[in-house]
């Protein structure tokens, strides 16, 4: 059994490569062989978000806390919210993050394939971004 205590691991900050606004990205998991799963606690402040991307066995976020937005491909914008679970298709291009006043805390679940998790692609739009976003609550 291994314990890792909370602060042992440093938190790291969401790079301007890949986010867009302030983003810290605490661990959870990181995978050991033979498990290709990782996991790490995302926080966005307001306005922040990923870039455009895809998992080659897809992805799973879990709101914790604050509001959300979120979008693959083609789909429109949706409002994602605390107790939410969003999972994206293996291969789905899409993007997360904080509402445009609202920071947001996500957990995020994805595995690697041949040694990758991620691949980046282009910055989110503003106008991709504030796309009227839909709803359920």
């Amino acid at each position: 059994m291994e314990i890792f205590r909370a602060g042992s691991r440093p938190s790291a900050v969401g790079p301007s490569t890949y986010f867009t606004g302030r983003v810290r990205m605490d661990p959870v998991v990181t995978a050991e062989a033979p498990s290709s799963v990782s996991s790490l606690v995302v926080t966005f402040e307001t306005g922040a978000r990923t870039f455009w991307h895809t998992h080659p066995l897809g992805q799973v976020i879990h709101v914790l806390s604050g509001v959300g937005l979120a979008q693959t491909e083609g789909g429109p914008v949706r409002v994602i919210r605390p107790g939410d679970t969003v999972r994206f298709a293996p291969g789905a291009r899409h993007w997360h993050g904080a509402s445009p006043d609202t920071a947001m805390v996500h957990l995020a679940f994805q595995e690697a394939k041949d040694g990758s998790a991620v691949t980046w692609m282009d910055k989110v739009s503003e106008e991709d971004y504030r796309a009227h976003p839909q709803s359920e609550h």
